[in-house]
């Protein structure tokens, strides 16, 4: 049995290793990456991700450029409603899925967030599983959607919106690897964006 357990971790920890370098690769091999690119790359049955990658792409040096966290958390909002409504695949409306990131840029985001990727591929395991499935997945999905609506309130402080991020990059993350406990951490940190969002508003 532990063995068993050993081997499906293994596997989840491959997968988001795999997830990343796959986006990278797109960032080397084209000088404009789409959405849609993205998509295709990563299939679509793949909720996880999609919560996943936009925060870790506001969470590096591209979220700093104004516009940017609120973009993306329109982003995950489309994703995160699909998942609440129960869809097993997702859909992208064609304005987002033309949407482009420069490659270089990409790469250069994605270069830096690796050695964080590989300390999670370390801690991050499949524990309280159930917590990833239906009908507990709404929660995650309203959770998602939460931080998301923080983010746009909280673009008028620097850096503020990584917080509301930092909870959808723990909550894709739970979901990708299969890990409660991430997912748990990530509806604590989204209801801290939105006491945050709270006292911005009535501060």
């Amino acid at each position: 049995m532990m063995q068993a357990n050993e081997a499906v971790a293994s596997q989840s920890e491959q997968a988001l290793e795999q997830l990343v370098e796959a986006i990278d690769q797109l960032g080397r091999r084209q000088q404009r990456v789409s959405l849609g690119d993205m998509q295709q790359e990563i299939g679509e049955r793949s909720f996880g991700p999609f919560l996943f990658l936009p925060a870790i792409v506001e969470l590096s040096p591209a979220g700093g450029i104004p516009g940017v966290p609120t973009l993306l958390g329109i982003i995950v909002s489309i994703f995160a409603v699909q998942m609440l409504l129960g869809r097993r695949s997702f859909w992208m409306p064609a304005f987002l899925s033309r949407r482009t990131l420069d490659g270089d840029k990409l790469h250069a985001a994605l270069r830096k967030v690796k050695p964080v990727v590989r300390y999670m591929d370390r801690v991050v395991r499949p524990r309280w599983q159930w917590l990833t499935r239906k009908p507990f997945i709404q929660l995650v999905a309203l959770s998602s959607i939460a931080a998301a609506a923080s983010v746009p309130p909280l673009e008028v402080l620097p850096f503020a919106s990584s917080l509301p991020f930092s909870a959808i990059a723990l909550l894709g993350l739970g979901v990708i690897t299969r890990d409660g406990v991430l997912t748990v951490a990530g509806m604590v940190a989204a209801v801290s964006a939105l006491v945050l969002v709270a006292w911005v508003l009535l501060g």
